[in-house]
């Protein structure tokens, strides 16, 4: 059992070598808290799941020395499996005004209301918990009310950043000013845990208020019906999006659920209140071409999204040709595929498409290396340890923070149990840390028995074999396949599977284990002449 001493710990337990399903433990002086607990989406390594949480056996085995869980902000890779894993842990979530509507819609629609306590946090707060001072600071983001966490303990002062930028222009909320963080380096900071996602990027992410003129530009240029697509939860370009459609003179219509729940927390906590009233899909059809704006979420080539359902003409809105859809946004790695064939399927119809490649219409929410330098120069920690990216992006940042001045850089990746104090920060041991999928309603282990299984399946097809007995005579095999490539023959394909299956029944295996499995590589062997695969066969053995 690791027990935390008169120490200071970290271990991510997700968001360490991946972009997602964030997951940081402190520990000290026998406790621990929990910073963020998200979500990565599912792909093609992962037939038929949508969600990857992490594996959080290391902490739900000491759950009793966990004292809280602090969020960073509303993003579903920081929040989305507080629904699913949270209330096992049992302890209250930590949060500011914004992000902890959000959580609150999230454990509504789960019935979970009353099952895990929200305590909201006022940005800027501090608060102890435990042997842990917390203090939230206010950075900018592409989400609101986005908090840096500083964490006060005996064995040294951390600033784990969340996910961040520097911003002149947010449009909304107001992050930390240069003073207000370069006074918290003068307190002392011994350790940056800090955002990677940009380690690359040699230039400046960008201001949000800058956008407002090439998104402008953009769509009072266009001649039919605009539909723009973004991030639903950033509510900073969705009042950019609402005064553009105002001043180009468009009505506004919002297509998707989470805009439509974004919208509603963000003016619950008093942010959005001139955002323009908005007409339904039904009203929105009957309006002049030229004179609709439709925000819509699918951005990234989500399936069931508003977009994929506009591109298909599946959905209440609909575009022809000479209309426009503005790609607000940045393709995140792994979706160029899905966006590119919803692109494809627009052209297709002569609808246009504008990027941020074409103009100046999105601004990335995490920082470049001008700004990761920036904020070291104000805080002056001892030691980085860069989290939220890909181990590349990790060690660029390790190799940038050293080059810029820092003394001391540590890559660590998730179940690194790293001791960051007292003395040189060093990792100690290897803990167990794993991913786990939602599937349907089920939670598993992603790399259980159940996926390896679908992977098989969707890999090489599965055959079926009913094989009859009267007695201990054989009297047929009843064979049937799906996935596996036989198309033109497959009479004679089932017919000599049907020969092996009897082959092996009228062999020497008498015992039931021995003669199925026999009937399985018999088959199996043809399949695999047949196609150079491997299905999966199932046989079973029919008394009669």
């Amino acid at each position: 059992m690791t027990t935390p001493g008169k120490e200071l710990l970290f271990l991510a337990l997700g968001g360490s070598g991946e972009i997602g399903m964030n997951a940081n433990l402190y520990g000290c002086d026998g406790k621990w808290i929990m910073l963020d607990l998200g979500v990565t989406f599912g792909s093609q390594d992962y037939p038929g799941i949508d969600i990857v949480m992490p594996d959080l056996e290391f902490i739900e085995d000491r759950k009793e020395d966990l004292i809280g869980i602090v969020l960073t902000h509303g993003h579903e890779d920081h929040i989305g499996a507080i629904p699913y894993l949270a209330a096992e842990l049992g302890v209250p979530l930590f949060a500011n005004r914004f992000t902890a509507g959000l959580i609150a819609h999230k454990l509504a629609e789960e019935g979970l209301e009353k099952e895990i306590e929200i305590k909201i946090v006022d940005i800027d707060d501090s608060f102890q918990l435990g042997p842990f001072g917390i203090r939230l600071v206010p950075l900018a983001h592409s989400i609101l009310e986005m908090s840096a966490v500083v964490i006060d303990t005996p064995y040294g002062r951390i600033f784990h950043t969340g996910d961040w930028k520097l911003d002149e222009e947010p449009i909304l909320g107001v992050p930390a000013t240069a003073a207000a963080l370069a006074a918290i380096g003068d307190e002392g900071v011994d350790c940056l845990v800090c955002d990677s996602t940009n380690a690359f990027n040699v230039e400046a992410s960008g201001s949000e208020g800058a956008l407002r003129k090439g998104l402008e530009a953009a769509i009072g240029a266009a001649k039919g019906r605009v539909v723009v697509t973004t991030f639903a939860s950033n509510a900073a370009r969705l009042a950019t999006l609402g005064a553009v459609a105002k001043a180009t003179g468009r009505s506004l219509c919002v297509a998707g659920r989470s805009l439509d729940r974004i919208l509603g927390v963000a003016r619950s906590v008093g942010y959005l209140e001139d955002f323009p009233s908005t007409v339904d899909f039904d009203e929105a059809m009957r309006l002049p071409r030229d004179k609709l704006m439709v925000i819509a979420t699918g951005g990234q080539g989500e399936p069931r999204a508003a977009l994929a359902r506009i591109a298909n003409d599946t959905h209440q809105i609909k575009l022809e040709a000479g209309d426009t859809v503005v790609f607000s946004s940045k393709q995140i790695p792994g979706n160029e595929v899905a966006i590119g064939r919803i692109m494809n399927q627009l052209a297709a119809r002569d609808v246009l498409t504008v990027t941020e490649k074409q103009a100046h219409i999105h601004v990335s929410g995490h920082p470049g290396k001008p700004e990761l330098a920036a904020l070291y120069g104000w805080l002056r920690p001892k030691l980085i340890v860069p989290v939220h990216g890909e181990v590349r992006h990790m060690h660029e940042q390790a190799r940038f923070a050293l080059e810029s001045g820092v003394p001391g850089a540590l890559v660590q990746e998730n179940g690194d149990l790293v001791r960051l104090a007292p003395g040189p920060a060093r990792i100690v041991e290897r803990v167990r840390s794993g991913r786990l999928i939602l599937d349907g309603d089920v939670i598993l282990p992603a790399d259980g028995e159940t996926i390896n299984e679908r992977r098989k399946l969707a890999l090489n097809g599965h055959i079926s074999v009913a094989t009859i007995f009267s007695g201990n005579r054989f009297v047929e095999s009843a064979i049937s396949y799906r996935g596996v490539p036989v198309e033109d023959d497959r009479e004679a394909f089932i017919d000599e599977m049907r020969d092996a299956a009897e082959l092996a029944a009228t062999g020497p295996a008498r015992d039931r284990e021995k003669l199925r499995e026999a009937i399985r590589l018999g088959v199996r062997r043809i399949a695999t002449d047949w196609t150079g695969k491997k299905p999966v066969v199932d046989v079973m053995l029919v008394d009669i």
